[in-house]
């Protein structure tokens, strides 16, 4: 036997070796979808006798056909129909915006902001401004929740060395 024969013979051995794993998951997963084809056969050859016999036991006009595959979602955020029907199926308490009184979202509370109101009848940036204040007890007796659109003044809030002193205020007051 030739160096190179051996090499080769060596070579093979070694594949087969790695690949009989692989093989072998091969070989579970072919008997596995044999049996799920003669599981669909007997399924399709019970189908009318379960259409028939499905209503005596309430399973409804379900029972004649087969179950639909659930839709494969792809990645990224659920579609806005499914994540609407989600909260009313729940029963609780909704969230989110309160219903306009004609068509269209609500305006911002504070003047000239023109934004749609989101949470508490403020737009994100100014709901955040109101979080804020309320952490620092900085809450203006203004700014209620759920204000009329276009009511309560905007408050300008103090930067740098000026809002330091004013939150070490703040926090001795409170």
């Amino acid at each position: 036997m030739s160096v190179d024969k051996a090499f080769r013979e060596m070579i093979r051995n070694e594949i087969e070796l790695q690949l009989k794993p692989l093989r072998d998951v091969v070989s579970r997963l072919e008997t596995g979808t044999a049996d799920l084809d003669e599981l669909r056969n007997v399924a399709e050859r019970l189908a009318p006798l379960a259409a028939a016999v499905g209503p005596l036991f309430g399973a409804g006009a379900a029972a004649g056909r087969a179950p639909a595959a659930p839709a494969r979602r792809g990645a990224g955020r659920p579609a806005a129909r499914a994540a609407a029907a989600a909260p009313a199926a729940a029963g609780g308490k909704k969230r989110g915006r309160k219903p306009a009184a004609e068509g269209g979202a609500r305006q911002c509370a504070i003047i000239g902001c023109g934004k749609p109101s989101r949470t508490k009848g403020y737009c994100a940036a100014h709901y955040q401004k109101l979080r804020m204040l309320e952490k620092t007890n900085r809450r203006p007796s203004s700014w209620v929740d759920y204000a009329d659109p276009n009511s309560v003044e905007d408050v300008k809030l103090p930067r740098g060395r000026a809002a330091a002193k004013a939150l070490a205020e703040a926090q001795k007051a409170g």
